[in-house]
């Protein structure tokens, strides 16, 4: 029934489309109003086509969207996967890699961090790349930036600091992430030092820039093969887009 409801609104919308058309038809005004009239007449009557071809319309606007996410992922992938700067966990040498979009200030993305920690623990080939995506306001600028300080100086240890910073329970700043990098046994002066280069803040103006062209708005956001993967949404989720990434490569 859909088909031929299809198949109608197609003949209306083709004569339409040719009344439109510069010499397509010979039509004088008078047959012009008839036919439109006509055309009128029938979506009244059938005003379930709107809502079916609203439906497709929608749909094809999802496809032309994913695919050009694709392709933005695809053109950006030495700065999404492979940006020196950014921290990684679990097998630097991984045969899949889970890019994560985060903010230490997040809700979800401190909830989602045992979906990461549990997916590191229980396979050995899936590659963290940890994205500094600071989105909500001063303070979660201020932490990231004594993240990717740290990370510079000390990336062996990054896999701490994050885990604490994620942890606190509170608001992460300044203070309380220079005070994590301390008691993880970096000198205040010299970790101050790092922070105040201003090439340090490069990677999260990389970060912006892909996350922009990802249409990313949010935190926590993954990018896992060819796929953008929004929200926290749960372990088994995030294993099965890794199960999909792996079976493509």
């Amino acid at each position: 029934m859909k088909k031929l409801r299809f198949a109608h609104l197609a003949s209306v919308a083709a004569l339409a489309t040719a009344l439109n058309a510069n010499n397509a038809f010979a039509f004088d005004e008078v047959e012009k109003d008839e036919i439109g009239e006509i055309v009128r007449e029938y979506l009244l009557a059938n005003p379930e086509l709107l809502i079916e071809v609203q439906e497709v319309l929608e749909e094809r606007a999802a496809q032309e969207e994913e695919l050009a996410r694709i392709a933005v992922i695809q053109s950006s992938a030495e700065n999404l996967f492979r940006d020196s700067a950014d921290p990684v966990l679990g097998n630097p040498q991984g045969d899949v890699t889970v890019v994560e979009f985060f903010d230490y200030n997040c809700g979800f993305c401190r909830r989602a961090m045992a979906d990461m920690q549990a997916i590191i623990e229980a396979d050995e080939n899936v590659r963290f790349v940890l994205k500094e995506f600071p989105i909500l306001g001063p303070d979660s600028i201020a932490a990231h930036q004594v993240a990717l300080a740290f990370n510079k100086m000390s990336p062996a240890q990054y896999g701490d600091f994050h885990t604490q910073l994620m942890n606190f329970d509170g608001t992460a700043n300044e203070d309380v992430a220079v005070q994590i990098a301390v008691d993880l046994g970096l000198e205040e002066d010299a970790l101050r030092e790092v922070m105040a280069d201003p090439t340090l803040s490069n990677p999260v103006q990389r970060t912006y820039e892909l996350a922009e062209g990802l249409g990313i708005g949010g935190t926590p956001s993954y990018v896992i093969g060819d796929s953008l993967v929004p929200g926290a949404l749960g372990v088994d989720e995030l294993r099965a887009r890794i199960a999909e990434a792996r079976a493509a490569n």
